[in-house]
């Protein structure tokens, strides 16, 4: 059809007749009002094709613009009108029957494929670099040129640019091209659009062909895409089967004639291509016809890259509403407050770097008048590092709730974290705290000591000369242990690396010497020793990012 309502439609002819008419039941439905008869003509096999016959409509039938009185023989490129509507007769049987399915997928069409062979021979290669280089040469020597009119041209490019201008999903856009793409050029059999995925490769977006009912196995040239990617130039071919005459995929398919033109992102950077072909041996592509894709690929390459930004924002944001319900469960496994403990002042402080973070503090009070107080730094932050976190604290609960001994409860839990092989480890600070005589018992898996501020207003780091490896790297690991009495007016004070190594604009470090002296100017003030420190360490980083998750915690006897 190349006139009239459904213009650009194609029939292939295998019946040995055809009537053509308005009645829903006639073979050929051709929608115009009354002006069809309700039986107005048909077709019928003859002579090794077929003619064409008035069934006494009101209108009359015509062949190549001649009103016929009888059975007509039907001529390869003959037009017949009834009414407003004109139809192209072609003898299409030296054509591919090798089609795509209709419609379009994010992720690769059923049955298209990219011919991944890198072993293209450079004769391939070169006849499309000769191509490229001649956009224009052919004209429209190869005599009728199957078209639409400029009307329709116009009204296409127009609908193309709307939908452009008003769709962000890819998904949505892409299709829309193809269908106004195909109200431009009648002489087009299969439309692509081939985008480039995150690795690079080249995975077909959106298809279109102009029937339903052929076959859906496809492949494309990789040569032809890459190439006019790589040079970021529109080709057109009006002899593709001598143009490429070393490709296999033109050659299965009996490509007569193909346009490509590369879709360009704001930077002039390849996204992907638009590909337009067609198997008819008359009425293929104008030059003209380049520069109508063209102006639409370069538009196209816009919206595609507006709708991949959208996309990217749409996933950023659903990351970060994950990653803000992953801090609010992260935040459910630190205590909420602190023990109520007779005699006992503490302080505590926590900040990822991140929305979650691998810093953990814990309380667990035992039914024999114990206080275990843990603090520990997985490797790392983020996502992963706040997972591990997560599985430390259950299994500190149980180690240290289930032995008596910190030294063993610390050997079980290394053990349990070894066995993950999780390629990461941990430090830690358990300090198990006796009520009654107000010991507290120190253990250390590669963490710094805590800071135990003296009633006379001096300072020591317990536990610097039994710390143990950190957690994680080998099983069978036995700790040990040192004691310290808490006096009144002493205190303990734990930290993870990210308060002393906490960089300013110059880079330099907070250090572990400015915590001493903070710790120490307190006086044992466990809540002004706290608060002193967390002032301090953000005054040193204005205007710099958090690099590492931060946590203090500090116990201390009235």
């Amino acid at each position: 059809m190349i006139s009239g309502p459904a213009m650009g439609r194609r029939e292939l002819l295998t019946k040995p007749q055809y009537v053509i008419g308005r009645h829903p039941e006639c073979d050929l439905v051709l929608e115009s009002g009354a002006v069809v008869s309700r039986t107005h003509a048909r077709l019928f096999a003859r002579n090794g094709g077929y003619a064409c016959e008035d069934l006494g409509s009101r209108n009359g039938t015509f062949v190549n613009g001649k009103l016929i009185n009888g059975p007509t023989q039907l001529q390869d490129g003959d037009t017949v009108r009834i009414c407003e509507i004109e139809m192209l007769f072609g003898d299409v049987r030296e054509q591919s029957s090798i089609r795509a399915e209709e419609g379009s997928s994010k992720n690769q069409p059923l049955g298209v494929l990219i011919d991944e062979d890198e072993d293209e021979s450079e004769n391939e290669k070169n006849a499309v670099r000769t191509v490229t280089g001649r956009l224009d040469v052919r004209g429209s020597e190869y005599g009728f040129q199957l078209s639409a009119s400029a009307e329709s041209k116009l009204s296409a490019l127009l609908e193309i640019m709307r939908n452009l201008g008003k769709t962000i999903g890819i998904d949505e856009v892409l299709p829309k091209v193809l269908d106004s793409l195909f109200t431009i050029f009648l002489q087009a059999d299969r439309g692509f659009i081939v985008l480039k995925d995150e690795s690079g490769k080249l995975v077909p977006r959106s298809v279109k062909t102009r029937n339903k009912d052929q076959e859906d196995q496809v492949r494309l040239s990789k040569t032809v895409l890459r190439e006019v990617m790589r040079t970021k130039e529109a080709i057109m071919s009006l002899d593709a089967s001598g143009d490429f005459s070393m490709s296999e995929s033109v050659a299965d398919f009996k490509i007569k004639s193909m346009i490509v033109a590369p879709l360009l992102n704001f930077e002039g950077e390849p996204l992907g291509v638009i590909q337009i072909d067609s198997t008819q041996t008359k009425g293929g592509f104008e030059a003209k016809d380049l520069e109508i894709l063209i102006g639409v690929a370069n538009q196209a390459g816009v919206a595609i890259e507006n709708a991949q930004l959208h996309e990217n924002m749409i996933a950023q944001k659903l990351v970060e509403q994950d990653l803000e319900l992953a801090k609010d469960v992260q935040l459910k496994f630190l205590p909420k407050t602190s023990p109520n403990c007779q005699g006992l002042s503490f302080y505590q402080y926590y900040n990822a770097a991140q929305q979650i973070g691998g810093d953990y503090f814990d309380y667990l009070e035992l039914d024999n008048n114990r206080l275990v107080i843990a603090l520990a730094d997985v490797v790392g932050h983020g996502v992963a590092a706040a997972m591990f976190m997560a599985k430390l604290s259950a299994e500190a609960r149980f180690a240290f709730a289930s032995i008596s001994d910190p030294r063993k409860a610390m050997a079980q839990l290394n053990d349990r974290i070894t066995a993950l092989d999780a390629d990461r480890f941990i430090t830690m600070s358990v300090i198990v705290y006796d009520k009654p005589t107000n010991k507290a018992t120190i253990v250390i898996a590669g963490h710094m000591p805590p800071i135990h501020y003296h009633a006379d207003g001096s300072i020591s780091e317990p536990g610097e000369d039994i710390a143990g490896p950190p957690l994680g790297i080998m099983s069978d690991i036995e700790f040990d242990s040192t004691e310290v009495i808490l006096q009144p007016g002493e205190c303990l004070t734990m930290y993870t690396d990210g308060i002393f190594e906490a960089p300013n604009k110059e880079g330099t470090q907070f250090s572990i010497n400015r915590v001493r002296g903070i710790i120490e100017a307190a006086k044992g003030q466990v809540v002004s020793a706290g608060q002193e420190l967390i002032k301090s360490v953000e005054e040193h980083i204005v205007g710099c990012e958090q690099e590492d998750d931060m946590c203090i915690v500090i116990v201390g006897r009235d």
